[in-house]
């Protein structure tokens, strides 16, 4: 009875620590810690007291615990951030979150009139502050340093959200064009960085936050994601350095590494058409014939099919932003998503040919090239 009565504690207490692990508002050392608090107090309590005096004395730990295992909130008030990328997805909706939460919010947009700053116009707070901006352009970069500068003289800017991401090519590394890599370093790691760093000195004066959504793609080959996932890769790392330089300064900077979410046009099957019939005219014909149109067919078929269960709630990548902006220990890495640590447990632990194999398996598996297959089913292909 005992052991029954105190596993049932120690499990309900373990599943509440592993929830709040997944949702990323428990750092796992933390976890771990309180675990073997609780473990401990069972053992005493179990050893040393009788069961109607011990076991209330252990849920009481449970409940003291699990308070303190909460993650402490810093005040809101007269704290502004800058947000990239509102014009959809996670940087739309966590300019509504962190108006709505009380910060003042800097949103820039690639367009002012696109239906998603219009959308931020009606339903956030007149203090919200919409403005253009393109990361690949210096003069923007050097227009938003100049508004929000004198906003935040006196207090600095508390955070920064490097969310705006590019990529509009599936496809291998051969195939994608190096025209395709260098837009998205220009915008996923250029822009980013230039951004970063003209706003570093408001940042370093609140002893602020930088918070950079980057993607699992930069940490794991990825099929057909090269020209993103590199890119991701390079801003991971300037991230984890920037953490680790900015740390004398009181700067505390995380990354949100996000499952599969429905954002912008992710999830279109006509723009991911159309960018596959650009590739198609684009590829040189030796090239073309090597791989086979059917093979580029089959990558955009299985990536289209993917994004169709991409999760449709982005509450779990805001509120990973939000956290990171106002936890007073903010995680250095946050997994929003589905899965996401079962897929970094693989990648880290497990033989690479392990984790090759599954991302095949739930994400894009590639055929073989047409010059790879046999020689007769060239020939049924080609009658």
């Amino acid at each position: 009875m005992e052991r029954w009565v105190y596993g049932s504690l120690w499990a309900l207490f373990a599943g509440s620590l592993l929830l709040r692990l997944a949702r990323s508002q428990l750092l796992p050392t933390r976890a771990l810690l309180h675990l073997g608090l609780l473990a401990l107090l069972q053992h005493l309590c179990q050893a040393c007291l009788p069961l109607p005096l011990g076991a209330p004395l252990a849920a009481a730990g449970c409940l003291a615990l699990g308070r303190a295992a909460q993650r402490r909130r810093l005040p809101v008030a007269g704290k502004a951030v800058f947000i990239t990328g509102c014009d959809s997805g996670f940087g739309k909706q966590a300019a509504r979150h962190l108006d709505s939460m009380g910060f003042k919010v800097f949103a820039s947009v690639l367009d002012l009139e696109s239906a998603g700053a219009k959308e931020l116009r009606q339903s956030c707070s007149p203090s919200l502050t919409l403005l253009q901006m393109d990361l690949t352009k210096p003069d923007d970069i050097r227009k938003a340093q100049q508004l929000v500068q004198p906003q935040t003289a006196s207090t600095g800017l508390w955070g920064l959200v490097n969310n705006a991401g590019f990529d509009d090519t599936i496809a291998d590394a051969e195939l994608s064009p190096l025209c395709k890599f260098r837009t998205c370093m220009d915008v996923n790691f250029f822009g980013t960085l230039e951004l970063t760093k003209a706003l570093l000195p408001l940042l370093r004066s609140s002893r602020g936050r930088i918070v950079t959504v980057s993607s699992p793609a930069g940490d794991m080959p990825y099929p057909c994601l090269a020209a993103y996932g590199a890119s991701k890769a390079a801003l991971t790392l300037l991230m984890d350095t920037f953490r680790s330089e900015l740390e004398p300064w009181g700067v505390k900077v995380s990354v949100i590494l996000p499952g599969y979410f429905k954002t912008g046009t992710s999830c279109d099957p006509a723009y991911w058409h159309e960018k596959k019939e650009q590739l198609l005219a684009s590829l040189p014909t030796d090239l073309l014939q090597a791989y086979g149109e059917e093979y580029i067919h089959e990558i955009n078929k299985q990536f289209v099919k993917f994004m169709k269960i991409a999760n449709e709630d982005l509450s779990l990548v805001v509120n990973s932003i939000a956290d990171a902006l106002i936890s007073t220990t903010p995680a250095p890495r946050y997994y929003p998503g589905r899965g996401m640590r079962l897929i970094y447990f693989i990648h880290h632990y497990l033989p690479s040919v392990i984790r090759d194999l599954f991302l095949k398996a739930f994400f894009i598996n590639q055929k073989l090239p047409r010059a790879l297959q046999p020689k007769h089913q060239n020939g049924l292909k080609q009658e």
